[in-house]
């Protein structure tokens, strides 16, 4: 079985390995890790807060709930669109 054809995620160039023509980029994201800021809050606002929480959640699909906590993800750029995206990977 011939090995599936490679594209690069930006411009759709086919990528052809061992040529050391494109790159690998392994992105991770999580959400902020620190425990939430509720000083000021008196306790009926605070289960006000985490009913209004539980209100959302119930609302996502399990896709969406992970995805605000994690994501991986692995993109191909070939060098022409990596050299543009390293300059300003955020946009």
């Amino acid at each position: 079985m011939p090995d599936p054809q490679l594209l690069c995620h930006r411009c759709g160039a086919i990528l052809t390995t061992g040529e050391g023509s494109f790159f690998v980029i392994k992105l991770e994201a999580f959400a902020d890790p620190s425990p939430p800021n509720f000083t000021g809050l008196s306790e009926r606002d605070l289960l006000r807060e985490i009913d209004d929480l539980i209100d959302d959640i119930n609302e996502m699909s399990e896709q969406e709930l992970m995805d605000e906590v994690y994501r991986k993800m692995t993109i191909l750029l070939c060098r022409p669109c990596y050299l543009q995206w390293i300059q300003a990977p955020a946009g």
